[in-house]
């Protein structure tokens, strides 16, 4: 009897610890997931972590690369400003050279006598360049009161014309009527080309108005201006 009821309260035991024994290995293997788990999200943080700060360092030098261009190029036009201003400074200083010059070649040079072949005296007609025999025949005549001197003469030949047509044309004729009395000083009579200086001013300076014929003629002419 004694022994049944010790069997019987073993029995009682073993059926009491057992599922709590079972209990704890379960909330101990649930706790290990738990960990894995926790270690692995730490795993990945971290990594997460790592890859954000050399991010944040390749954006920081570019950052830095690009404000080094963006100086580089500032310190480019500001150069580029520099060079311009000063080749606008030689420029400036050219041109006022060059006006002296032309000053003193003007002073030094003085007129001695002119001549005019125009149209209404029976030379250039319209919208020609040859020289008429006309002309030849004064410019003839220049040479031979140049003859007393030409050592130190020096020609100046303008062409001019009428506003009929565009200024283009007319400027381009002007210049071919020059070149033609130069042309014929230079083959006819020896005078030396770098002692001639062919000029065209077209329409622009008109002797006589142009709403008239025979104002049109005067103005269609060359004018050869000898200089001492």
């Amino acid at each position: 009897m004694r022994n049944s009821l010790f069997a019987a309260a073993l029995l009682t035991l073993s059926v009491a610890v057992a599922p709590a024994c079972a209990t704890k290995k379960y909330v101990r293997t649930e706790v290990g997931n738990v960990n894995s788990k926790v270690d692995t999200l730490s795993g990945t943080v971290e990594e997460t972590q790592e890859r954000t700060r050399k991010n944040e360092e390749r954006i920081g030098q570019v950052d830095q690369k690009a404000e080094e261009a963006g100086k580089s190029a500032t310190s480019a036009r500001q150069a580029a400003d520099a060079a311009n201003a000063a080749a606008q400074k030689v420029d400036g200083r050219v041109t006022t050279v060059d006006s002296r010059v032309t000053s003193v070649e003007a002073a030094a040079r003085k007129l001695v006598f002119e001549v005019t072949l125009s149209e209404d005296q029976g030379n250039f007609k319209f919208g020609k360049t040859d020289l008429p025999d006309e002309a030849k025949a004064r410019l003839d005549a220049v040479v031979q009161q140049m003859k007393a001197d030409t050592k130190n003469i020096f020609i100046e030949i303008e062409g001019h014309t009428d506003n009929v047509g565009s200024p283009e044309i007319n400027e381009r004729i002007g210049m071919e009527r020059a070149e033609a009395v130069k042309r014929y000083l230079y083959e006819q009579h020896q005078i030396p080309l770098h002692k001639m200086n062919v000029i065209s001013y077209g329409e622009e300076k008109p002797v006589a108005p142009n709403n008239k014929r025979d104002g049109r003629a005067q103005n269609r002419r060359v004018v050869v201006k000898v200089l001492s």
